[in-house]
């Protein structure tokens, strides 16, 4: 039987997914939570196998949500279920730690599939998210890789982007300004020779 846990602040989808995945075959929903606070307090109770994230939570961010989860329960396995399919958001839901990442569109039947496949260690995206992973890793395996002699500061921040801070929570980390991330930022995408969060982290993750 496989237990899954809910994270989603439309209650009427939240509702909707309980009941498709409680009719569902050796599936079971264990609970559910309108926000990633409850989700954090509760579901380390609940022992699911397998979250289902949204991304745009109340407060506290679902992907913020999915690097707290993991820290404290690493073998939970969470599938985000988002609306958004932009190519950072799909980045850093990884990067905190999530297995999978699906678009609300998917049907029914698909989802339940995806489920089974993330509790047996797949990894299962949508069609378009799953090419946008591969033509990040095509178009940097294409390049030839060059040394980046970042600074042991621009090192620093270049490890908490990989780890999903935000530019805000880095500049408190690091206890610097939110303008001096900035610039510190701009100088590691020119040494790296990128142009986004995305393709830095990527670059990074690949050396």
């Amino acid at each position: 039987m496989i237990k899954v846990s809910i994270v989603e602040d439309d209650s009427r989808i939240r509702e909707s997914l309980a009941i498709l995945i409680d009719g569902g075959q050796n599936i079971r929903c264990v609970s559910t939570h309108a926000g990633a606070e409850d989700a954090i307090a509760q579901i380390p109770g609940k022992k699911p196998d397998v979250v289902l994230m949204d991304i745009n939570l109340p407060k506290m961010s679902g992907i913020d949500c999915v690097r707290r989860l993991k820290a404290s329960l690493p073998k939970l396995q969470i599938l985000m279920l988002t609306m958004y399919e932009d190519d950072d958001l799909v980045f850093q839901s990884l990067m905190a730690g999530a297995s999978g990442y699906l678009v609300k569109r998917t049907s029914p039947a698909e989802l339940l599939q995806a489920i089974e496949e993330v509790h047996s260690g797949a990894s299962p995206m949508s069609g378009k998210i799953a090419r946008t992973v591969v033509e990040y890793f095509q178009k940097l395996h294409s390049s030839s890789p060059q040394e980046e002699n970042l600074s042991r500061r621009e090192q620093e921040i270049l490890d908490l982007l990989v780890k999903g801070y935000r530019y805000k929570e880095i500049a408190d980390a690091l206890s610097i300004s939110f303008e001096t991330v900035r610039s510190h930022l701009k100088n590691i995408y020119d040494k790296m020779h990128v142009h986004s969060r995305t393709e830095a982290v990527v670059k990074y993750l690949r050396r």
